[in-house]
């Protein structure tokens, strides 16, 4: 599983990745987290407001910090 965090590195993206990181361990699945803080890479998944979280290349959020809970049901489907 690949997850991406989309964002300048504000702290609204330092706690979605933190979030991210914790649901992660908390389902116990293996995943690769990257950080893309560049604009134009954002873009080009058509994020335009941060932060946001890319899993498999899909768009599950864009412009809020998600709940733990949140992303522990969108690592489970």
């Amino acid at each position: 599983m690949e997850i991406k965090i989309c964002g300048p590195g504000c702290a609204n993206c330092e706690k979605t990745q933190k979030i991210v990181e914790a649901a992660v361990a908390a389902k116990g699945i293996e995943a690769t987290i990257s950080k893309i803080t560049d604009f134009q890479e954002m873009a080009k998944l058509g994020i335009f407001s941060t932060p946001a979280v890319v899993i498999d290349d899909e768009v599950k959020c864009v412009g809020n910090v998600p709940r733990q809970a949140e992303v522990e049901e969108w690592l489970s489907s």
